[in-house]
């Protein structure tokens, strides 16, 4: 392990950069076990993804946490019927897309439909002002998204055309995870493409048949993933994630739910260029990804706010890892579990060594899927969070998905579609403009403004990490400029003009005429207001100046935290006396000193303190 990592390490950054393609999305097949057509092309074994979706869908039924937009922006002079053609034909094509899930004797099954003819409704919303065609088109696509499937009856594809202009159509595709993944999305947008310019023109086809469907990798994947080979595979995930796994209790603005919740919004971060490229000159020159990197980062930051030094966050790769399921549409996605202990004396460097050397195995052992992983570790239970982790990480290097036929653009449409399935998501992709990060978070559970500030202290964090990496982590900055600002200077701006000849119990008087109900202490369950704490005081000061106190002496008062303390200390000021403080907390023969050598006439103390004294 040692002479590869040392090999990786000194490989130039291009090669570094291919290398983490293979190893996250690629893998070479093995020609001795090639894929092939099943048998039963009627019915087939879900996938261990497929299996993990139809479960959620059994403890919760229609959750939309689990649909896939995807959403297309269609500039140009469009052919609706050549368009409804070519998803028939992507539909045709793509037996996955055909697909419910019935359960048969207690077990899912895939049933494949021989046809499927999808309708291309138009929502015409073109005669709308600017400002209203926006908030109306995001409803919309929001609705769509929003909108349960039944996984055992009907389609679980549906498409709808928004018309936004003459030359502007916006094309809301909404798909269920259980058929859908990130990859498929530039599969379909490829296909789509293709097939709109060839049917366009009125020629055939050019996208080339399907070697095998989903459902065959789905069988292939049941027989296969068994025995040694899923053995070898879950002996290095028992070692890596056994014991007790810790849930990462981020401090949130809501208490959590006994049920998780899916309701969620994004906030957005883009980072400058020079931050960027500093981060991929310190990767180049460490000899790790960018992935890694941030990840590192990323962990520090969790580290930091929650205390926790044992940090387990998931981490997708497209899991397409052989060529036969490369150009096919469907769930192949994968979830590595990253654990990192984070000690806060440990340099970045340090700890960027031990994010490299886990991300590396965590890719040598992919091949045994996250639901399997689920299944064999059986972690405990619990409804209100996700198991394993409750954290995802990303980073995605996406490429052009803007393609143009026949004079007509297709380009990636994006928006909130206000469903999240983790407490906290960071979604970062490399763009020609900087890092671009994006933060999905359960809303139940955090408020706009703390995302807000999670998303600044990460930057701030990171130019903290490329200024110095040799800085234990534990130090590293994370408060803004602004919350420098407001915390060292607003906040510190306490000066005031104070008569100096007002003392605190007389400017504590003046206070109870102006507000003699409003509370003025708390203590636990009990609570005094102005009027009430100044009359309890005067009490005490008269029956102390009948004891005999006078001004400027001393009267001891030694007493627990409690509404009496603050009753003794300004009872003891409006006597016109200073008071010694007495900790009960202290040994006795601190407490007789004190008395002694103070030599104080009268001590206010409870009963129960009694014996110290």
């Amino acid at each position: 392990m040692n002479d590869i990592n040392k090999r990786i390490a000194e490989l130039s950054p291009a090669k570094r950069a291919l290398l983490e393609q293979r190893l996250k999305e690629k893998a070479v097949a093995n020609p001795h076990q090639t894929i092939s057509p099943r048998a039963n092309q009627k019915e087939a074994p879900l996938s261990f993804a497929q299996t993990r979706m139809w479960l959620l869908d059994q403890l919760k039924s229609g959750n939309p946490a689990y649909n896939r937009p995807t959403n297309i922006r269609l500039v140009g002079g469009i052919n609706v019927a050549v368009l409804e053609f070519c998803l028939n034909e992507i539909v045709r094509r793509h037996e996955v897309l055909r697909a419910s899930f019935a359960a048969v004797d207690g077990k899912p099954v895939q049933v494949i439909a021989p046809s499927l003819t999808l309708t291309l409704p138009i929502v015409d919303i073109s005669n709308l002002p600017s400002q209203d065609k926006q908030a109306k088109l995001q409803q919309l696509a929001t609705e769509e998204a929003q909108r349960p499937f039944n996984l055992a009856f009907g389609s679980l594809v549906r498409a709808n055309l928004v018309r936004l202009g003459e030359q502007e159509h916006i094309l809301l595709l909404t798909l269920h995870h259980i058929i859908f993944d990130g990859w498929s999305v530039g599969v379909l947008l490829k296909e789509l493409a293709l097939l709109y310019e060839a049917f366009g023109a009125g020629k055939p086809s050019t996208v080339s048949e399907l070697p095998i469907q989903y459902a065959d990798f789905a069988y292939w994947q049941q027989q296969h993933l068994q025995g040694e080979v899923l053995e070898s595979q879950l002996a290095y995930w028992r070692g890596q994630l056994g014991g007790d796994l810790p849930v990462l209790e981020l401090p949130t603005d809501r208490a959590r739910s006994p049920v998780q919740t899916f309701r969620g919004a994004k906030q957005s971060l883009l980072l400058p260029k020079s931050l960027t490229q500093s981060l991929k000159l310190l990767s180049q020159r460490e000899g790790v990804t960018l992935f890694m990197t941030l990840l590192a980062a990323f962990k520090i930051l969790l580290h930091r706010y929650t205390g926790q030094e044992d940090i387990v966050v998931g981490a997708p790769i497209a899991g397409r890892d052989r060529i036969e399921t490369e150009t096919l549409i469907g769930i192949f996605i994968n979830t590595l579990v990253l654990r990192t202990y984070v000690d806060s004396k440990l340099t970045f460097l340090q700890l960027l060594a031990t994010v490299r050397k886990v991300a590396i195995e965590a890719y040598e052992h992919q091949g045994i899927p996250f639901e399997k992983l689920v299944e064999e570790l059986q972690p405990d239970r619990d409804l209100s969070h996700t198991p394993l982790f409750q954290v995802l990480f990303q980073l995605r290097n996406v490429p052009n998905e803007t393609v143009e036929v026949q004079g007509l653009r297709f380009d990636d449409f994006q928006f909130d579609r206000g469903i999240t399935a983790f407490d906290l998501t960071l979604d970062i992709v490399d763009t020609p403009e900087g890092l671009s990060c994006r933060f999905e978070y359960n809303t139940d559970l955090f408020y706009a403004a703390t995302i807000v500030r999670m998303a600044g202290h990460f930057q701030t964090l990171l130019e903290g990490i490329v200024a110095n990496v040799e800085q234990p982590i534990g130090q590293l900055p994370l408060l803004t400029e602004t919350e420098r600002h407001q915390l060292l200077v607003e906040w510190n701006n306490t000066q005031t003009d104070y008569s100096n000849q007002t003392c605190i119990h007389q400017l504590f008087e003046a206070q109870a005429k102006q507000t003699p109900n409003a509370v003025a202490v708390v203590f636990e369950n009990e609570q005094l207001t102005y009027q009430q704490l100044n009359c309890r005081a005067n009490q005490l000061a008269h029956h102390l100046q009948k004891l005999g106190v006078e001004p400027e002496m001393l009267v001891g008062i030694c007493v627990e935290r409690s509404l009496e303390m603050m009753v003794g200390l300004l009872g003891i000021l409006k006597a016109g006396a200073a008071y010694l403080p007495l900790d009960p907390a202290y040994p006795k023969e601190r407490l007789t000193f004190m008395l002694e050598d103070a030599q104080v006439p009268v001590l206010l103390t409870q009963q129960r303190q009694v014996e110290k004294l």
